[in-house]
């Protein structure tokens, strides 16, 4: 049997929240990534204690499974590549989507690791062995160098660079990412 990640306190749940959050693609990614902030604090206070609670390791592997690939996917496949298409040579964002990619590619290789410690925490009560812990902390460091980039960069440029037209686009790339494009059909989505 199979837990269920359980949403941070107060965030909404609701299938037409999320929906009507990714009107803005821009602004979901930047929802995303102060999130992911919050489950690096997470990480970083877990790998700090010597034995983490199965709802502690719970709630940062449902973010870490589910939530950071889709993450990933957005920008890698679809902000990133439609960037390509909308920039000026000026902006360089070759070389922007190169250190990016590279990035997600280290991300993505370390993940399995990061999710494999909190799933021996949440299934069999495992403690972090300190090789874990500092590798979870290095984990978190290289994502919050990440975001910086990414806020600082990527995403004032895209609300320069991209129009209406290719915010609609994104959305709708996000939603069916998520399984949430069918409910743009619906007239009311509670």
């Amino acid at each position: 049997m199979t837990r269920r990640a359980r949403r941070p306190k107060g965030e909404k749940s609701s299938r037409s929240a999320r929906l009507r959050a990714l009107g803005d693609p821009l602004d979901f990614i930047l929802r995303d990534h102060h999130r992911l902030r919050e489950i690096c604090a997470e990480i970083d206070r877990l790998a700090e204690k010597d034995h983490p609670t199965a709802d502690e390791a719970e709630m940062v592997l449902g973010f870490l499974r589910q939530e950071l690939p889709q993450l990933i996917d957005d920008e890698r496949d679809d902000l990133l590549p439609l960037m390509l298409r909308r920039c000026p040579p000026e902006d360089e964002i070759g070389r922007l989507k190169d250190r990016l990619d590279w990035e997600h590619d280290i991300v993505q290789a370390c993940l399995p690791f990061v999710v494999e410690a909190f799933e021996g925490v949440w299934l069999y009560g495992r403690a972090l062995s300190p090789d874990a812990a500092a590798s979870m902390r290095a984990f978190t460091g290289h994502l919050r160098r990440h975001l910086i980039v990414e806020n600082a960069v990527l995403i004032p440029l895209a609300r320069v660079r991209l129009g209406r037209a290719d915010l609609d686009m994104l959305s709708l790339r996000m939603l069916r990412r998520r399984g949430l494009d069918r409910l743009l059909e619906l007239p009311d989505a509670d």
